[in-house]
């Protein structure tokens, strides 16, 4: 008898209905899966048969072809358990019900309990975009799930209780969003008024964090490069929804979604130790998982010690920075994640540190400063919109007894000047002044005549590349919304200027 159950599939961020279709005949006893599966799709065959048994079933002895269509597109993973159990149990008449609007999700365990899964999320949402009124998931990924709009979603523990549901005995509950038991919050002890002094690096943050602009930190080891970097996340701007659905999506992709949370509600902050493999950073497997600068998304990516990365590892971030997306090639096809972060990077300007201290010499060898600087390349470092100088506290800063401005000030101006930012750009697909492509740079960087001229001085002094003119414009747009200026003024590009200069004074003596 044949019957057919609805499933979905999932390659790397695309996901894809699929059929689950069975037929069990007379004939040797044989169990078959078709429909290009892979490894851990084909061992199903073992989980079913004992899942079957041990739940009070008869496993059928006939013979049994499980075909998952379409056939031309590589399935993977364990999400099939749970449909093609049921499809078996349907075409031996064991089963008896209608399951045309429903969809199923689920890895077995032997005694019949489902196991949580990678990827529920987006499946989830695939399913509701096709018109189902129901889905089945796993009991623990009832929290990730439970957020998708237009359709039921069933958190089932084992096969009993959805068929049991199925045949109408005994009803399931569908789940309700809920909020998360241990949000992500910004600790209290990780707040700027901790900083003492530099109160030209915290402005930079600022003006980072307002309108997702990449920024480099440079000074001497102890200064407050990574305590700075460290506090960003607690002036970063509030999420919209559409990009907690989207982060969660890939974490839920990524299978690093804790259990206890439905929806990401902060921006991620990522940082990744020095000795991360370029894979790592960009994602990798035969079937790709997202790599730090995907789960970065929407957040930021903090790489502290820059130059010790390896040579290949930085050079990765050159297009995704510029694209908002990471592509990866694998024999398996071509996967595409998103990208679009805030990248913070901090580093020494030598190897021991202390090159240009007003107080401690520089022990380093002749030359040793230029070719530790060196290993960051240009094209890398004209990507990075801010640069700025981190110096050394001097006593007096540490033992004021003066309170430094709290976070959540900060916090404030940051969301204004971030909500500007997204009424201007509705519609056009950016999300913040650093989002914006050139056309958009043009249209809504308006400056007076005396930014003009002071902007056309900087250009023709520094020599400024034509992706570094459109960051200045950007930055010096932000400015003006930290300001509430609907114009790009004098002061505005004065400031944006001054975030330019490093790179002149380190990487060109």
């Amino acid at each position: 008898m044949y019957s057919k159950v609805s499933s979905t599939g999932l390659f790397g961020m695309e996901t894809f209905m699929v059929d689950v279709e069975a037929d069990v005949s007379s004939g040797l006893p044989a169990f078959d899966i078709v429909g290009l599966p892979d490894k851990s799709v084909s061992e199903a065959k073992n989980r079913i048969r004992s899942a079957i048994k041990n739940c009070g079933f008869d496993f059928p002895t006939g013979r049994i072809t499980v075909n998952l269509a379409p056939a031309d597109i590589r399935k993977e993973g364990s999400v099939y358990d749970l449909p093609m159990l049921l499809s078996v149990l349907l075409s031996s008449r064991q089963l008896k019900c209608n399951t045309a609007s429903c969809a199923f999700l689920g890895e077995l365990a032997l005694d019949g309990t489902l196991r949580r899964i990678s990827g529920a999320l987006p499946m989830v949402i695939c399913a509701a975009e096709h018109g189902f009124s129901d889905i089945f998931i796993p009991y623990e990924n009832a929290r990730e799930c439970s957020v998708v709009r237009g359709i039921d979603v069933y958190p089932v523990k084992n096969i009993t209780e959805v068929v049991l549901h199925l045949s109408g005995n005994q009803p399931l509950t569908p789940a309700v969003p809920q909020k998360n038991e241990n949000a992500e919050k910004c600790e209290s002890y990780l707040d700027f008024s901790d900083v003492k002094g530099q109160a030209q690096a915290r402005r930079a943050l600022e003006v980072a964090a307002s309108g997702g602009h990449n920024l480099l930190m440079i000074g001497p080891p102890g200064s407050g490069k990574s305590m700075l970097a460290k506090r960003l996340p607690s002036i970063l701007p509030d999420m919209t929804f559409e990009e907690s659905l989207e982060t969660t999506k890939l974490y839920s992709v990524a299978g690093t979604l804790p259990s206890d949370v439905s929806l990401i509600e902060t921006r991620p902050f990522r940082s990744p130790h020095h000795t991360i493999s370029s894979a790592g950073l960009s994602g990798g497997g035969s079937i790709p998982k997202p790599g730090e600068i995907s789960l970065a998304h929407n957040g930021v990516l903090f790489l502290d010690e820059f130059p010790e990365f390896a040579r290949s590892t930085m050079e990765i971030l050159r297009q995704p920075m510029e694209d908002g997306k990471i592509t990866i090639s694998r024999a398996a096809g071509t996967l595409s994640f998103p990208c679009s972060i805030m990248l913070v990077c901090a580093m020494n300007p030598c190897p021991c540190g202390f090159y240009g201290h007003p107080t401690k010499p520089c022990t380093c060898n002749s030359g040793a400063a230029s070719r530790y600087l060196s290993k960051v390349s240009g094209p890398v470092l004209d990507r990075l919109d801010i640069h700025i100088e981190v110096p050394p506290i001097d006593f007096k800063s540490m033992n004021d007894g003066v309170k430094s401005e709290s976070s959540t000030e900060i916090r404030k101006r940051v969301n204004a000047a971030r909500k500007i930012q997204q009424k201007r750009l509705e519609g056009t697909g950016a999300s913040c002044n650093g989002r914006m492509d050139a056309a958009l740079t043009r249209e809504f960087c308006v400056m007076s005549d005396e930014a003009t001229v002071l902007l056309q001085k900087a250009f023709d002094t520094m020599g400024l590349s034509a992706r570094a003119y459109d960051k200045l414009l950007r930055v010096a747009r932000t400015c003006a919304d930290l300001d509430g200026s609907d114009r790009i003024e004098f002061p505005h590009i004065a400031e944006a200027i001054q975030y330019r200069s490093l790179d002149r004074k380190f990487w060109q003596k």
